[in-house]
């Protein structure tokens, strides 16, 4: 009878055990502490007011809660009854949505968030094309002064930027401080690093397949349009969503130029008016929902499109 010796484990075995543990723990830990603080957010939104002061660790909503939170909905269509009047305070998303004004709000971030991605992809994409695929003189000082203007902080220019506006302002005699006017400046923040993240992805698409297109007859416009920037879909649908992220949840440009313009403020300036002692909590972590989730839903709406462009581009040796 041959006896079967038992098998022994190398040290690199256990290290890579506990490589995989401490991998797998590492995970779970940012994985909390990363999606904890949204849930208690949400948590804190659909309880009231009194039942977070009285029972401040719950960790789940009560199903009556959730139901108090859509109630108003059966009000859409007479909101001035003392029933749907009660509703609505007694929901902390109603209560901000109506009573604060945070469909405004809503209304005025898109705008400005829509606009100055368009403002964006019509300079950036045709600039950041020019500066790597034309000759001309200047261009590499154009490329280091792009990436100069990126560095500087938002806060170091907003104020030559406010004196600038409400000097053209006071010149032109129209009113610049406008959510259209916070677009405009809103490309002197996002407009740099637009450009150098267009200018990397457009060197690393081959010269070659553009000259193809020129000798067939392909106008510089058409290789532009047809070749250039489906190619670079993918990094253009990355720099919108983030432009669209950075206009979304500005603060301090909108602070600046709409502080004295209420009808308008953006979202942050709104959520701003709920941290004071005299809003209940629940509706300061409710408009805090309101400007997250959209963020969130077209993020992944965006995921796939980013995902099925990534090799878009590629030239086989």
């Amino acid at each position: 009878m041959i006896l079967k010796k038992k098998a022994r484990h190398s040290r690199g075995d256990f290290e890579t055990s506990i490589g995989n543990v401490f991998k797998i723990f590492s995970i779970l830990f940012f994985l909390f502490i990363t999606i904890f603080p949204f849930y208690w957010m949400l948590n804190l939104s659909f309880r009231p007011y009194g039942d977070v002061s009285l029972n401040p660790s719950r960790m789940v909503p009560r199903w009556s809660d959730i139901k108090t939170v859509f109630t108003p909905f059966s009000c859409l269509v007479d909101l001035e009854t003392e029933t749907c009047r009660q509703a609505i305070s007694n929901s902390s998303y109603s209560a901000v949505l109506i009573n604060y004004n945070f469909l405004g709000f809503i209304k005025n971030s898109l705008i400005i968030s829509s606009v100055t991605v368009i403002l964006n992809l019509i300079i950036a994409v045709p600039a950041a094309y020019a500066t790597t695929r034309l000759d001309f003189r200047g261009r590499n000082l154009m490329n280091w002064i792009i990436l100069l203007i990126y560095m500087f902080p938002s806060i170091v220019i907003s104020i030559p930027l406010f004196v600038f506006f409400v000097r053209l302002q006071n010149l032109l005699g129209i009113q610049l401080r406008s959510p259209m006017g916070v677009a405009v400046i809103y490309l002197a923040g996002t407009l740099p690093l637009c450009l150098h993240m267009l200018r990397g992805y457009f060197e690393s698409i081959p010269k070659e397949l553009e000259e193809a297109a020129r000798i067939d007859g392909a106008s510089r416009l058409e290789v532009i349009l047809k070749i250039t920037i489906p190619l670079a879909a993918p990094v253009i649908a990355t720099v919108a969503l983030y432009i669209f992220m950075v206009a979304w949840n500005e603060f301090l440009y909108a602070l600046l130029f709409l502080v004295d313009n209420p009808d308008g403020w953006t979202l942050p300036l709104g959520l701003q008016q709920l941290d004071n002692q005299e809003v209940p909590s629940t509706f300061l972590m409710a408009g805090s929902a309101i400007i997250s989730i959209p963020i969130i839903i077209l993020y992944f709406f965006l995921q796939r499109f980013l995902k099925a462009g990534l090799t878009a581009g590629g030239v086989e040796e």
